[in-house]
């Protein structure tokens, strides 16, 4: 197989990214950029970025892990609820968006 070469700023570009990401996973970043889990892993320990582990003990979203203690749990959660709070406020705007564009096309229907 051959052997990937990544240039040094896109790696600093993920680790930015994975890192400005709040609930950010390594799955889903690595997903996202279309590179290997373990490649954006190594990347991430060669940067000295400490993963959060999730509800289930890994970074990566899967796997069973030790048992989070109410702090952790908090601290979880409240990283959750901030990025549902960011989801629903853009779907909100995205909504709206749509709700004033079929408003506008409607009214240059003149069938």
């Amino acid at each position: 197989m051959v052997r990937k070469f990544y240039p040094e700023e896109f790696k600093a570009d993920a680790v930015e990214l994975y890192s400005s990401t709040p609930g950010a996973t390594i799955k889903k970043i690595a997903a996202d950029l279309g590179v290997h889990e373990g490649t954006l892993s190594a990347w991430l320990r060669a940067a000295g970025v400490t993963t959060v582990p999730t509800a289930a003990g890994r970074a990566d979203g899967g796997g069973a892990g030790v048992p989070e203690t109410p702090a952790e749990e908090l601290e979880r959660l409240r990283v959750e609820n901030k990025r549902l709070r960011a989801d629903k406020s853009l779907l909100e705007t995205e909504r709206e968006i749509l709700r004033k564009a079929a408003k506008y096309f409607a009214g240059e229907t003149t069938w």
